[in-house]
């Protein structure tokens, strides 16, 4: 006998990798729009910091604001170079599930726990392996 096509609300509802694949692709795309926000406001703010120097003569050895100016350009850098290493990780993390591996830990092959994707959407290692990965600082911009 062949499969009769299905009529009513379940011929309409989607399966459950599907309803789990558009929920991780929202949540990905939410911190995405937020991480290009971020970053456009980082952006300017170095950018600001900058300009205001420019229109000073500072002399950092000399300049009592100097080294506090120099200290603010330089961790606002490294928030924007973070900020665009996280973007990177959510690009590959859409890759993922495109390819369909997301969920999946890159190191051990594990299924990542959903909570933790909740939380951590770019998320490409189980806990355990994230545990044991030593922590690198992140490459500057």
């Amino acid at each position: 006998m062949a499969d009769a096509p299905r009529h009513g609300p379940a011929a309409n509802t989607p399966s459950a990798a599907a309803t789990a694949a558009a929920a991780a692709r929202a949540r990905l795309a939410a911190a995405r729009a937020d991480t290009l926000a971020e970053a456009a406001a980082l952006s300017r703010e170095y950018d600001g910091i900058v300009a205001a120097n420019a229109l000073v003569a500072v002399d950092d050895e000399h300049d009592p604001e100097g080294g506090s100016t120099a200290f603010e350009r330089a961790h606002v850098a490294a928030l924007l170079a973070r900020t665009r290493e996280h973007l990177q990780e959510l690009d590959r993390a859409l890759d993922r599930l495109a390819q369909g591996s997301y969920g999946r830990c890159e190191d051990c092959g594990s299924p990542i726990p959903p909570e933790r994707l909740e939380i951590r959407p770019a998320a490409a290692t189980c806990v355990g392996c994230a545990a044991s990965t030593p922590h690198r600082p992140p490459h500057p911009a």
